[in-house]
């Protein structure tokens, strides 16, 4: 169960998902029937969604971030469940720690606690004038945000003689204000935190941010890919390779609850080089040859 049919991006995860299991020997149509349910649009989508996927009493469901595997678990404690690109699958409530999960839930978190301050130092790094920094984040969406990160931001900031200030947004309009408010003086600049809202809303922050010459960072690739000046997070692709071997070891017998929770391994950097003649943003040579990816 995921969230964005349409999205290109969402897309190349069910296939990875899908080519890493055939690699295993699942073939779909000869002994792998999947069950697709696209849930953006809210949370009554991902609550139906999961009924209907649950009704069906499959052999596992891999849901893809925190606001489907909640509803998941709202609906079964039998179902094996294997989860990606979830923040804090502890303080959510999903497994009981990470090495030993325990019940019907396991699977890979999007975060480890470093990311937070490495987002800030890149940014600041790009932007050496940068003073003030807002975070955006839907409270909903990403609670993992509070609970996380962003004590860490916060200590980095300080050393960096930066200021950072929660940006929480829950609609369209509120993120064309929280951006808009960072036009009105330099040294200003944006990271947009992990946030299944904000990747669904992507096409608006890096519209609004380009508008109003706001450099900004995100988490993730595809940001940068669509626009935005830069981004740091794990390789999604990779982590839904890495859900296959678990959906492997589950289908063959292996319960999820013996199977640790794990944190992202690859991280990727991607610069957009377009993005940041536009803004004005003079790239440092060394951060360009440490991205992964430099788009021109």
């Amino acid at each position: 169960m995921a969230s964005g049919e349409s999205d290109p991006d969402g897309q190349a995860r069910v296939q990875a998902f899908r080519d890493a299991l055939q690699g295993l020997g699942w073939m779909e149509g000869r002994n792998l029937q999947l069950h697709r349910r696209w849930a953006a649009g809210g949370a009554d989508r991902f609550r139906a969604y999961a009924a209907e996927l649950v009704a069906l009493a499959p052999d596992l469901v891999l849901a893809d971030a925190t606001p489907s595997v909640a509803a998941l678990v709202r609906e079964t404690s039998v179902v094996p469940v294997v989860f990606c690109r979830v923040g804090d699958p502890v303080g959510s409530g999903f497994v009981t720690n990470l090495a030993r999960p325990g019940g019907n839930v396991t699977g890979f978190t999007a975060f480890e606690i470093s990311m937070g301050p490495k987002w800030l130092e890149l940014l600041k790094e790009a932007s050496p004038g940068l003073a003030r920094v807002s975070l955006l984040f839907n409270p909903q969406t990403a609670p993992h945000v509070e609970s996380l990160f962003l004590r860490s931001i916060q200590a980095t900031a300080s050393s960096l003689g930066i200021v950072v200030v929660p940006a929480r947004v829950h609609s369209s309009d509120e993120i064309k204000d929280a951006v808009r408010a960072l036009d009105h003086g330099s040294g200003n600049g944006l990271a947009a935190m992990p946030d299944t809202f904000l990747v669904d809303h992507r096409e608006l922050i890096i519209e609004v941010t380009a508008q109003h010459r706001v450099p900004a960072i995100y988490t993730n690739r595809i940001f940068a890919v669509e626009g935005g000046l830069m981004s740091y997070g794990f390789d999604v692709l990779d982590m839904y390779r890495r859900a296959a071997s678990y959906a492997d070891r589950i289908l063959r017998g292996t319960r999820p609850g013996e199977l640790p929770v794990q944190n992202p391994t690859n991280f990727q950097l991607a610069i957009n080089l377009k993005t940041a003649n536009a803004l004005g943003v003079s790239i440092p040579t060394p951060l360009l040859a440490r991205a992964d990816e430099v788009i021109e």
